[in-house]
């Protein structure tokens, strides 16, 4: 077999013993003539909702998006009810994974108990069960509990996630981000914590992350599609533009851009956010924070940033499965070792497939999507796990 450095390979280029070792396993390959094969990708940064929140997303509608997306594995964000900050809550959500996720979720843990930055979590409880410690939705606005979470999360060898903001400043302006990610390097040089910033938007933060990375700080970063290809100037009066952190100016796209190619940008993700029509149907102003973005992620950037030059489909496929499994302590596998394994991983998608994104024929429950209507190339066709496929363009296959 060949393939471009391991990281993915033409259909037509596999060994007749792949194929066969994929029919002997009952994947139905008669549509993948003209199709790439590519890895499970990895999205770090999912609000699945279940528990507590059911009328916007369940575990079997998120993890089918996250399926129909090409992602085999999902980080799973803990702003859920009940809130897993003890064991006895997490087990609830544990219990939805077992019984209706299609795909692998790894569950964070919150920092703090409720999410309310008042008192820590059970992190020691924790630990053993969760990929990492985020109260992703707000900021921890205390130093001293920070400090704290990141001394405990050191010992424990676990990843302290940030979602930086700091409320003393409007939501909009760059600096509720940077000055909160400012503060928290600080206290990464002084703990030594292993250190991922959320969905970063601005030129200062990835500054800020550029130095610290030079410095020997252990610390990443990921942003968001939406980010990357959209400026403030954009932005039309509607709920499908509305999200934590906002989208910032033209500027600090470019600014994202040049950090995502020199390598200070670790990975992309989507912060998949579903709501109920009605929380998104208030227009700009009133609705709800947050916005759906799996089954649109890989197509919208490899139409805006690979087939325009700005990065190679290889970089892509680190910033979306490399670099996340190597940070939150996942294996990682060239797609030709893979395939000779007994019960492969994989995604299948046609990049010559030209269409207009419609958020209507998502699998996810949410419909509020910035990318509506954009024309862009890459569909994903199959979604394998363990050698059982769990997505299939137009079908999915069932229990």
């Amino acid at each position: 077999m060949k393939a471009n450095n391991g990281k993915f390979i033409r259909w037509k280029e596999l060994n007749m013993a792949a194929k066969d070792r994929m029919a002997a396993l009952g994947i139905d390959v008669s549509h993948f003539s003209d199709s790439y094969i590519l890895p499970g990708l990895t999205d770090v940064h999912v609000h699945l909702r279940e528990p507590g929140f059911l009328y916007k997303e369940t575990m079997r509608t998120g993890t089918m998006s996250a399926a129909a997306g090409g992602f085999t594995d999902v980080l799973s964000m803990p702003n859920l009810d009940p809130c897993p900050d003890s064991m006895a809550n997490l087990q609830v959500q544990l219990e939805a994974i077992e019984r209706d996720a299609c795909v692998r979720v790894h569950p964070y843990a919150a920092i703090s108990r409720g999410e309310l930055g008042q008192a820590l979590s059970d992190m020691e409880e924790l630990a053993p069960h969760v990929i990492a410690f985020t109260d992703d939705g707000r900021g921890v606005a205390s130093a001293a509990m920070m400090e704290e979470a990141m001394t405990r999360a050191a010992r424990l060898d676990k990843l302290i996630v940030a979602h930086c903001e700091d409320e003393n400043y409007p939501k909009e302006s760059s600096e509720t981000e940077w000055k909160q990610l400012q503060r928290d390097i600080e206290l990464v040089r002084k703990t030594g914590c292993k250190y991922h910033v959320c969905h970063i938007s601005t030129a200062e933060s990835a500054e800020l992350v550029r130095y610290a990375k030079r410095e020997g700080l252990d610390i990443t970063c990921e942003t968001a599609p939406h980010y990357l290809t959209i400026s403030n100037e954009e932005i039309e009066d509607s709920g499908r533009f509305k999200m934590n952190p906002p989208i910032k100016s033209a500027a600090d796209r470019s600014a994202l851009l040049e950090a995502l190619k020199d390598g200070t940008i670790d990975m992309i993700a989507t912060d998949h956010a579903p709501h109920s029509r009605d929380e998104k149907s208030r227009g700009f102003k009133n609705s709800a924070y947050g916005i759906v973005g799996m089954e649109s992620a890989f197509p919208v950037v490899y139409t805006k940033l690979v087939l325009t030059g700005i990065i190679t489909l290889d970089r892509l496929i680190e910033l979306m499965y490399d670099a996340p499994r190597q940070r939150f302590g996942m294996n990682t596998c060239s797609i030709e070792a893979e395939l000779e394994k007994d019960a492969p991983t994989f995604s299948v998608w046609n990049l010559d497939d030209e269409y207009a994104i419609d958020p209507d024929e998502f699998m996810t429950m949410g419909r509020s999507c910035p990318f509506e209507g954009w024309k862009v190339r890459g569909r994903c066709i199959a979604t394998v796990i363990d050698g059982k496929v769990v997505w299939r363009r137009k079908a999915t296959i069932q229990e």
